[in-house]
């Protein structure tokens, strides 16, 4: 049986899937959680992408927290590949909202600047 210290490399067996991570149980009846960020190098927007509950995993122990509970990691024992992927960037608008945009844009600023002369200061007097 592999003793559940930091740095240890164990099998167990997912009994939980949160939106926030997994619960592996181990032989020695222990439980520990793989946080989502745990999982994989790449960003993990679904977590049910990755895990199930019943799957066999081979995990890295992290630690043990404040309260004595198993942090534990899947991506540590994976490969790091060369360059991390990025979650995917949310597209530009449309281009007639752009185009609309602009125009706004535009009259806003020629009816700020025109026509304009200068204003006169609060309690000052007019000239006639």
């Amino acid at each position: 049986m592999v003793q559940l210290d930091s740095g240890a490399v164990a099998e167990g067996r997912i009994t939980r899937v949160t939106d926030f991570g997994a619960f592996i149980q181990f032989e020695n009846g222990e439980t520990g959680l793989v946080h989502i960020s745990q999982l994989a190098h790449s960003f993990v927007r679904n977590i049910h992408d990755h895990v199930r509950e019943g799957d066999t995993v081979e995990v890295k122990v992290l630690g043990r927290d404040e309260r004595g509970r198993l942090d534990l990691s899947i991506k540590e024992l994976l490969e790091e590949p060369e360059e991390v992927p990025r979650p995917r960037a949310i597209g530009r608008q449309s281009p007639q909202f752009e185009a609309k945009l602009r125009s706004f844009m535009r009259d806003a600023k020629e009816r700020t600047t025109a026509g304009g002369g200068k204003k006169p200061a609060a309690g000052g007097k007019r000239k006639k």
